[in-house]
């Protein structure tokens, strides 16, 4: 078999990007894999070829030859613990698989170092397209990934400083939702225990909830609890605003692993002296458990996610789209 560096033909090989953009070979293969020692100007030179010559790396050319490895959509997400990115990778395996392809899913560990690792193996493994639950705050260094003929589409947090598809939540308005109804139930002491700060749809949920209860609740800013990653850290959140002189008469819980953390920090609580909550994410045992949420529909949005992945494989020069979903209040017996 040819080697798949030299091979001939009309395919775009990365001796013949290495030829345009006037380096080695080695400096290529470094400049196209993100590897340090390479200067911003080569590595701008590489990348400018390989766009031009719409060159993909090809790792994984003995696998495809041999029949190993079929057409293939990558997801990063965050952690494979929240039942939400579960429900995600569900829709879109659904969506991908309708058009004769398979999904192949890694975790981030909402760790920007690993989402590089993760990613740029999918791509040497000659994944077609990578949807990703972003970890990132900036996404500039994708573009490495797109001048090698990868699309990169973003989900449930937009792409930042980089032209991408996206697919998110108006979390915005979520944030609204949540807050104009304990507003409307007489709660003024409202909390929120949210996850990361720098997420996206952490900032945008208290921008949602601000619109309404700046002007009418002026403590509740007091109440705002963020960096409840893990279920251990909302439940000290929890106890914090609890052992208050005045704690909070409602808590809204940033995500599904928040509220489970809530929920067994006010296990030992008398029912009629709990205070009221609503959660975002929508889960099973939410349901069961009479939880007011606020939520988006997550099967649309992994299969918007996968259609407008396919699509833009199909064609690389449509114009990008930035879908925005609405969310829901769904009133239950917690608030």
């Amino acid at each position: 078999m040819a080697d798949p560096i030299s091979a001939p033909g009309g395919r775009a090989t990365l001796a013949k990007v290495a030829e345009r953009a006037g380096v080695s070979l080695k400096t290529a293969s470094r400049a196209l894999s993100g590897e340090a020692y390479v200067t911003d100007e080569t590595r701008s030179k590489v990348l400018q070829a390989a766009s031009d010559l719409d060159y993909q790396r090809n790792s994984a050319a003995s696998l495809l030859a041999s029949g190993r490895l079929a057409d293939s959509i990558g997801l990063v997400s965050g952690g494979f613990t929240n039942p939400f990115y579960s429900a995600l990778a569900q829709a879109v395996e659904d969506g991908v698989r309708n058009q004769g392809m398979h999904l192949s899913v890694a975790n981030s560990d909402e760790s920007p170092e690993k989402e590089r690792l993760v990613t740029h193996d999918l791509a040497d493994r000659q994944t077609k397209a990578l949807i990703v639950v972003s970890s990132m705050t900036d996404h500039a260094e994708y573009r490495q990934l797109q001048a090698r003929g990868v699309p990169v589409l973003f989900v449930d947090r937009p792409a930042v400083n980089l032209e991408a598809d996206s697919v998110v939540f108006d979390n915005q308005e979520g944030g609204r939702l949540a807050a104009a109804h304990l507003l409307a139930a007489q709660h003024r002491r409202i909390a929120f225990v949210g996850d990361y700060a720098w997420l996206p749809t952490y900032r945008s949920r208290i921008e949602g909830m601000a619109s309404v209860l700046d002007e009418s609740s002026a403590e509740w800013q007091s109440l705002v609890r963020p960096d409840a990653h893990s279920i251990t850290d909302a439940r000290a959140r929890v106890g914090e605003l609890l052992a208050m002189r005045e704690p909070p008469t409602a808590l809204v819980a940033g995500n599904n692993r928040i509220l489970l953390g809530i929920l067994e920090e006010l296990s030992p609580v008398p029912v009629a002296d709990r205070p009221a909550i609503v959660a975002f994410d929508d889960v099973e045992w939410a349901r069961v458990l009479g939880i007011t949420v606020v939520a988006g529909e997550t099967d649309v949005m992994g299969r918007r996610a996968a259609e407008l992945t396919v699509a833009r494989l199909a064609d690389r020069t449509r114009q990008t789209e930035q879908v925005v979903l609405p969310m829901r209040l769904t009133n239950r017996a917690s608030a």
